[in-house]
């Protein structure tokens, strides 16, 4: 019976977890606000890791300066990611982010402007 949960599934989802704590915690840098890793993608080998993570309250200026200032700082990360796992190699991390969330906002955002402008049907039984 093959596994549900493969190795580099496992692996990426420890990553996740140590990266948030990582960030949250270890690394301090002023220029980083409030950053979320929302998933993790390793390469089947492991030799390779695409995070990609949301930031709070950016424009898009500040989320493309948040992706360069992570890639410049992976060294570091991968280094301190190194002493929290127990991996004989640890991959290599690049950094994406996420506009997955802000697509579904000005999803619901174009939404909730199609409703304001129709008149809903309770308005119009009212007037017959």
């Amino acid at each position: 019976m093959p596994r549900e949960f493969g190795r580099s599934d496992r692996v990426s989802s420890q990553i996740q977890k140590e990266l948030a704590l990582i960030l949250q915690r270890e690394v301090d840098d002023p220029r980083l606000g409030f950053i979320t890793i929302n998933e993790v993608v390793t390469s089947k080998d492991l030799a390779a890791a695409k995070i990609y993570f949301t930031v709070l309250n950016t424009d898009e200026p500040g989320k493309r300066n948040h992706v360069k200032w992570l890639n410049e700082m992976a060294p570091m990360i991968r280094h301190l990611l190194a002493k929290k796992m127990r991996l004989r190699h640890i991959s290599e991390l690049r950094f994406h982010y996420d506009d997955s969330f802000d697509t579904g906002m000005r999803v619901a955002e174009l939404l909730s402007d199609l409703n304001k402008d129709t008149p809903s049907e309770r308005d119009e039984h009212d007037k017959s």
